[in-house]
């Protein structure tokens, strides 16, 4: 497809920060078939999974929709019949808030799971008005994790050992959304998940760094975690009114093919607005073009993901 660049070298610039970024081992290979007879939907809603998937939603840079992308994936999730948990791995714990979950003060939350082994399910706390959605909190303790974690035994496999051994609901899927970082609490997600979720904001500048995070998975998969596969890319904050925004787009597209989802997450003021009423957009404004595009994005995970693992 023929392409017009912004200004003379804009279009190389976003190819050179591509070129390198990843190794096609990396990739899964994602099917767009129709779920098998074995994925049986919960009461008339979307396929559900031979098995519960469980998803890290990273990216170091900050601001790309991790945590909106990760809430309100949960919440289309589970308003078509799957039985969804988050676990918030950011120390910010916005993903508690937006699932309007308690996570201030002596609330156990994710950091005693990991430092203290303390059973996941005495921290996980179903959100309210939404049936079948779950979270995980955190709390500001998180931010010392980093550290504590460092002299522990099993360090990156600690929040792994937390998710088989938690066993009280049967799950379709687990979120995991991470900090901006590449530290040892995104680590503890990578090993812990059997795939990733990277959301890419529609600018230049998003595409930074993507080459490390990739390289950090390369040694994930090699050394503690072999079954990890990038299966998704979601294109979030798509300004169509530029065209850096649609070269951007093509150009991801071009790179790593049917990995990147087709439904493409615009900027809403909705979305930012949802999470300040403790609310996913997907409740808090659903015929907003921001809870539609996050409703397609999930429908097409459910629907070319119900084979995986078979």
């Amino acid at each position: 497809m023929t392409q017009t660049p912004l200004n003379p070298g804009d279009s190389p610039l976003v190819r050179e920060a591509l070129s390198s970024v990843v190794s096609r081992e990396t990739i899964a290979s994602p099917t767009t078939a129709a779920p098998s007879a074995g994925s049986t939907p919960r009461d008339g809603g979307w396929p559900r999974p031979p098995k519960c998937r469980v998803i890290t939603v990273a990216n170091q840079k900050g601001g790309v929709g991790k945590t909106t992308t990760s809430v309100n994936l949960a919440a289309a999730l589970s308003m078509h019949g799957q039985r969804v948990l988050v676990v918030d791995l950011d120390p910010q714990g916005n993903a508690s808030t937006a699932l309007a979950t308690e996570h201030r003060g002596d609330v156990p939350d994710v950091y005693q799971v990991l430092v203290d082994d303390l059973p996941l399910a005495e921290i996980v706390k179903e959100v309210p008005d939404m049936p079948g959605l779950y979270c995980a909190p955190a709390t500001i303790d998180l931010a010392g994790a980093e550290i504590e974690l460092v002299s522990l035994v099993a360090r990156e496999t600690r929040l792994r050992r937390a998710l088989a051994a938690f066993n009280s609901l049967e799950l379709d899927y687990i979120l995991i959304d991470c900090p901006p970082s590449l530290g040892l609490l995104t680590v503890n997600a990578l090993v812990a998940a059997d795939e990733l979720l990277i959301p890419i904001q529609c600018e230049y500048y998003a595409l930074e760094g993507l080459g490390q995070l990739l390289r950090n998975v390369d040694l994930v998969r090699i050394h503690l975690n072999p079954t990890l596969n990038l299966s998704t890319i979601l294109l979030t904050m798509y300004d169509g009114r530029t065209r850096l925004a649609s070269q951007v787009a093509d150009e991801v597209r071009s790179h790593f093919g049917a990995t990147v989802l087709k439904s493409l997450i615009p900027r809403s003021v909705r979305v930012s607005e949802a999470p300040s009423y403790g609310q996913s957009v997907m409740t808090y404004d659903p015929g907003s073009s921001g809870a539609m595009a996050y409703m397609d994005a999930a429908r097409e995970i459910a629907y070319r993901g119900a084979a995986v693992g078979q």
